[in-house]
């Protein structure tokens, strides 16, 4: 407005670094300003104050009622996981008050709730926190500040449950033109369920080749993001990273002494949202010529609390030896491959009628954009060092095991 007296209305955080949003984590305590600069006296009837958190999801499917009729089906839920309000000035008698000119600024303070949904942005649903200041005064429209925040889940892996060894077995007959070309099975181990972003994941499987062709293995992580509103669900697959092994002759058997996969920088798992979850499985597949792929899931819990030095450390550590005596010595770090496409990994399986852990989704695109760090963003892969050209202080290219400063 030509004659407005507000030269400046921000919202500041105390924990704010220059040109990043600031990070918590639940139970933990906001405080900051908001800072008003007047170029002239002004009467404020109000300061009013409000902290969000909201889960949202939001798509819509295409139907079809008979032969000619279509109609498009929405689907949403929100869901409030964070709400907060506080008066910074002016009773709510409705009286104003004067300030003069200059910079005044006003405090604030409150603590978050003890658990708290990560932040998250993806094409069908996000999480999103911010504090938005409202400036009151007579016959002039209100004014409004945002600051949006992160919010990050601490995800501990130094459970008992996360660090329990993952296993798993299966077998398929490779068949071609319905006559039966003997036998493939697979079987694989890793030492722990739980791991977090740098990390290497050793795979341990063993590939036996009874069949008379060649098969290929390899073995992909998975982000599945899940949403969910009004009963329905709605997913959505992207391979985060992937290694391939070497080919296996006919009747010839092969071992993956500790294969090293390294996880790249994607969110944590979000486990105990109602509209919406992240969940990461470790797939180690075997590509049969003629048949459809035989596949084996191993669920992973990606967590921003990595291995303690010491201590509940001691289990994990023990499951590894074990793994070295069954299995062979580890093998050092591969140089990470470009990850296929999640349809490769598992349409083959699908189109066959088999046991495809989920279904591939219509809209399975893998080219999204976005930072990696400022939310749970959808993953899409770069040859390393692994960064987005957006961030400003990529990470180094040997990436190390690091908790989330909370």
């Amino acid at each position: 407005m030509l004659f407005d007296k507000v030269k400046a209305f921000v919202v500041q955080l105390d924990d704010a670094s220059a040109g990043a949003d600031p990070v918590f984590c639940g139970g933990q305590a906001v405080a900051g300003r908001v800072l008003l600069e007047l170029a002239g006296p002004g009467r404020v009837g109000a300061l009013r104050l409000r902290a969000r958190g909201r889960a949202r999801v939001h798509w819509s499917e295409s139907r079809s009622s008979g032969s000619s009729t279509a109609y498009t089906q929405s689907y949403s839920e929100r869901v409030e996981v964070l709400s907060h309000r506080a008066t910074l000035l002016g009773p709510d008698t409705g009286e104003t008050t004067t300030l003069p000119a200059g910079r005044h600024e006003f405090p604030f303070s409150f603590r978050l709730p003890p658990t708290l949904v990560t932040s998250f942005e993806g094409k069908h649903g996000s999480v999103r926190y911010c504090i938005k200041a409202t400036l009151h005064r007579p016959w002039v429209p209100a004014r409004r500040a945002k600051k949006v925040f992160t919010v990050i889940e601490p995800v501990d892996i130094n459970t008992p449950t996360l660090l329990a060894p993952q296993a798993g077995a299966r077998e398929k007959v490779a068949r071609s033109w319905y006559s039966n070309r003997g036998l493939v099975s697979l079987s694989a181990k890793i030492d722990r369920k739980g791991y977090t972003p740098g990390e290497v994941i050793p795979v341990f499987a063993e590939i036996d080749n009874s069949s008379t062709r060649p098969v290929l293995p390899r073995a992909v992580v998975v982000q599945t993001q899940t949403f969910m509103a009004r009963g329905a669900r709605k997913q959505k697959h992207a391979v985060v990273a992937s290694l391939s092994g070497e080919p296996v002759g006919p009747g010839r058997r092969a071992l993956w002494q500790g294969r090293a996969l390294r996880i790249p920088p994607v969110g944590p798992s979000i486990l105990h949202c109602r509209v919406l979850h992240v969940d990461y499985a470790l797939k180690v597949c075997v590509d049969i010529p003629g048949t459809s792929k035989l596949l084996l899931e191993l669920p992973l819990v990606i967590g921003t609390v990595p291995l303690h030095p010491f201590g509940s450390r001691s289990s994990s550590v023990g499951s590894h030896a074990s793994f070295l005596l069954d299995w062979g010595l580890g093998a050092l770090p591969e140089q990470p491959e470009a990850p296929p496409e999640y349809s490769e990994v598992v349409a083959g399986d699908a189109a066959a009628g088999g046991q495809s852990p989920l279904p591939l989704p219509q809209d399975s695109d893998m080219s999204l954009e976005g930072p990696f760090f400022a939310y749970i963003q959808e993953f899409r892969y770069r040859p390393p060092p692994l960064y987005s050209e957006e961030d400003p202080n990529p990470p180094s290219e040997a990436m190390r095991p690091r908790s989330m400063t909370c």
